[in-house]
């Protein structure tokens, strides 16, 4: 299986340049806990911003999200894999790095989907793989 064939594709992204709020958002209506973020002009993926970076990053911070540009609060180098990728590979890059939710992109760096628990939990037919996956990205840093 190839991650096209598992990922939910074409996420609603959001420029550099906007603010979290409007990131927020797009969290609130999508119902999703990432936003890929990407370059206006290229539409290239620059990074990624999550609910846990805007409620740190900004909300705890006292900082105002309708002034607060995503470009400082994301994570400007996600893990990322690309649609032809197996998902294996995937998988074993949510374990090594921990992460719950993946940016699947094209050949030229734009975001064509999003691999997440989700999704596994939802299409991938081997419960075993789901279970080691979850329990390796929940490790806590003392367990690692």
């Amino acid at each position: 299986m190839k991650c096209k064939d598992l990922m939910t594709r074409n996420p609603i992204t959001c420029p550099s340049s906007g603010t979290v709020q409007v990131a927020a958002l797009i969290m609130s209506e999508e119902d999703v806990g990432i936003v890929p973020v990407v370059d206006a002009q290229t539409n290239r993926l620059v990074g990624v911003v999550t609910d846990r970076d805007l409620c740190l990053d900004v909300v705890a911070a006292g900082r105002n999200p309708k002034e607060t540009k995503i470009a400082n609060s994301l994570h400007a180098q996600p893990v990322i894999c690309f649609a032809d990728d197996d998902i294996e590979e995937c998988l074993e890059q949510m374990k090594l790095h921990q992460v719950r939710r993946v940016p699947i992109v094209d050949e030229d760096g734009r975001c064509v989907g999003i691999i997440s628990q989700k999704d596994l939990a939802l299409v991938l037919n081997e419960p075993q793989k789901l279970i080691e996956t979850v329990k390796e990205i929940s490790k806590s840093a003392s367990t690692l």
